[in-house]
């Protein structure tokens, strides 16, 4: 059996997670009491139309601060107990500002508002206290960029999808100017290449169109730096493998996240399909 903790900051989509994993069959609950978490494993466990398929459970800040920093604990406990559970922690982050929004469209209270904070503290807090759990998981989305659906696609693409597989492997597009995405394990700036928007015919497009790959195409630098991001990853991802690492994001970023860093990842993903066909694209700035 699998079991995926689903954490996080409040308003980065742990309800969504949950759900979409529901709907792919998991056995989910929401916010349960982590003193229970032993007996929901065990009691899962000895049922057998249960035994054989997936769970997911919610625990953050709602079930208290002290329960939180006991988690990590409880995780190797269950590890030793049931070495055939496969347990990945998913931690989802999104930074101040679209928290800020989404805490003010959908005026739902923050956890915290009860101890007395006003909601700007109470966002800088709950990360400070849920900093050692972001620095335990197994894979962190940041969705401070993603609607519903994109949400959902990517919790499909890196858990779903991947579910076979030693590694998810997932390659990012990004613009600079729209902030560094905050769950890449690499990251890799590629603003040093000609930038296709400045011809007036090229800048409307976006680096998956066949003109402005042959744009690309033609310059040997940027041949060049595709040859040593190659290398770079097949010589270090093999490393990541041999340390139990399921998950690994690897983002490249150019000005604005239209044309250069959209084709290096296009690019890369078809010389690393092959040891890696779980592979998944995303470009953040395309949507």
């Amino acid at each position: 059996m699998k079991l995926v903790i689903v954490s996080g900051l409040s308003g980065s989509g742990k309800s969504i997670a949950l759900h979409t994993l529901e709907d792919a069959g998991y056995h989910c609950v929401d916010n349960l009491p982590l003193a229970l978490l032993p007996a929901f494993v065990a009691s899962t466990l000895q049922q057998p139309f249960l035994a054989q398929e997936h769970a997911a459970i919610g625990i953050d800040i709602r079930g208290g601060v002290s329960e939180l920093r006991e988690l990590r604990q409880h995780m190797q406990r269950l590890r030793q107990d049931h070495p055939d559970l496969q347990i990945q922690l998913l931690y989802l982050h999104a930074d101040h500002e679209a928290l800020l929004r989404r805490f003010s469209e959908t005026r739902r209270p923050h956890p915290l508002l009860r101890s007395g904070l006003p909601l700007d503290e109470a966002l800088i807090a709950e990360a400070e206290l849920l900093a050692p759990l972001r620095e335990a998981a197994d894979l962190i989305i940041d969705t401070s960029c993603s609607n519903i659906h994109q949400l959902r696609a990517l919790l499909r693409a890196r858990l779903l999808d991947a579910a076979d597989t030693r590694l998810s492997l997932l390659l990012q597009s990004f613009g600079f100017k729209h902030g560094a995405p905050t769950d890449s394990d690499f990251i890799f700036d590629v603003r040093c290449l000609p930038n296709p928007h400045w011809d007036p015919r090229l800048r409307p497009l976006t680096g998956r169109d066949p003109e402005v790959a042959a744009f690309l195409g033609d310059v040997p630098d940027v041949g060049g730096m595709l040859d040593q991001l190659e290398q770079v990853l097949k010589t270090w991802l093999p490393m990541f493998e041999r340390e139990h690492r399921q998950f690994l994001c690897v983002s490249l970023g150019c000005t604005g996240g239209q044309h250069r860093s959209v084709y290096m990842v296009e690019k890369l993903a078809e010389r690393l399909r092959n040891p890696y066909p779980s592979l998944a694209i995303r470009h953040r700035e395309l949507g």
